[in-house]
């Protein structure tokens, strides 16, 4: 652990040069993917969801140094995006929220900056669809994506707070039916789930950036691990806590030892052997779970399994440390290998869940 210590403290020193860079060099933007290492500003950004993420790396920066300039940025690039609060285009206001909002909530305890999340959780709630007891992804209302497990939690929060019961039995019932329709019996998952909007019945599972709607996309499945995890955090219904861990078992059964899998584990011949950012959320997640579940043995399993992801991506194969002109910090990342969008590059959220992993892993969080 001395020497994976020694690369995580490496790596958010780089990450500080990086983010400086950024954020200065090209003030108030929220590039979400890298082309040939260099942030991409404008271009095909298929939907809105990733301007959380550099704030939120901001805030991580804070929190690991205690630098006031880290809190002046993460508060300014914060603000930036508070309007998004009422947005009703996307299902990721948790995504935007919960790494910025939420994280200066948790710092400093001030009321109106709590009253923002409440606020955006509320807003995502307005998403769900009676029928079939989901909420909606932004692509249609017969979409549901394994991705909102990760922003559903901003719901519960909102519904925690504000002791608003409908908020908790919409939050709850998307985990249900999310479970029921995404997690297959072998814990992998689908992308996404394909409902008939009049009688709310479930028809297919589908997919937008796996290899077939039966495979099974790694970055969704990070997804689950992770999101059902928080569920279980929130509500300690045992069928979360199960599914977590059904995801957790599922994606260390089937990667490869270094803990970074493909973009989907069925594609027979992958143009790329790994999936950088689906490893960074994995890692997190799998953090999390080692401190939920209540069985000793996988406790050391999850925790051991993501140092080993923390090891292989903090490495010279991964961190961009010694790729010189490279903008970004993890490497080999992919957003969308089908519509040829950010494939091999950083991606922003892979730099925030790794910062994120690495928070926890040494202590400060």
């Amino acid at each position: 652990m001395a020497n994976l210590t020694e690369k995580c403290q490496r790596a958010f020193e780089f990450a500080g040069g990086q983010l400086r860079y950024l954020v200065e060099t090209h003030p108030d933007t929220f590039p979400m993917y890298t082309t040939g290492g260099r942030w991409m500003h404008g271009g095909d950004a298929w939907t809105n969801w990733c301007e959380g993420f550099l704030g939120g790396q901001l805030w991580l920066m804070h929190q690991h140094t205690g630098d006031a300039y880290w809190r002046e940025k993460a508060e300014h690039y914060s603000r930036l995006i508070e309007h998004r609060r009422t947005d009703r285009d996307v299902h990721d206001l948790g995504f935007l929220f919960w790494s910025t909002w939420k994280r200066w909530y948790d710092l400093t305890g001030d009321p109106a900056v709590n009253t923002v999340v409440i606020e955006a959780g509320r807003t995502l709630a307005l998403r769900f669809q009676e029928q079939g007891r989901y909420l909606r992804s932004f692509v249609a209302d017969d979409s549901l994506f394994i991705d909102i497990m990760m922003n559903v939690g901003i719901i519960f929060y909102a519904a925690q707070q504000s002791q608003d019961e409908d908020l908790w039995r919409i939050a709850h019932q998307h985990c249900l039916t999310t479970r029921r329709t995404l997690v297959r019996g072998d814990g992998s998952t689908a992308h996404e789930g394909i409902f008939d909007t009049h009688t709310g019945a479930f028809l297919r599972q589908s997919t937008h950036q796996g290899w077939r709607g039966d495979s099974s996309w790694a970055r969704g499945q990070a997804w689950a691990l992770y999101g059902f995890g928080t569920a279980y955090a929130f509500t300690q219904d045992a069928h979360f806590l199960s599914t977590a861990e059904a995801c957790a078992n599922c994606y260390i059964e089937r990667t490869p030892e270094h803990g970074v899998p493909p973009n989907d584990w069925d594609e027979p011949h992958p143009a790329l052997p790994v999936e950088s950012s689906a490893a960074a959320i994995a890692a997190s997640g799998l953090w999390n779970l080692s401190a939920l579940t209540g069985d000793p043995a996988r406790a050391r399993l999850y925790r051991d399994y993501a140092l080993r992801i923390l090891d292989t991506l903090t490495g010279k194969e991964f961190l961009a440390f010694e790729t010189p002109g490279w903008e970004g910090i993890l490497k080999h990342g992919i957003y969308h290998q089908r519509k040829g969008l950010g494939v091999d590059e950083s991606v922003m959220w892979g730099e925030y869940f790794l910062l994120e992993a690495i928070s926890k892993a040494v202590g400060d969080e």
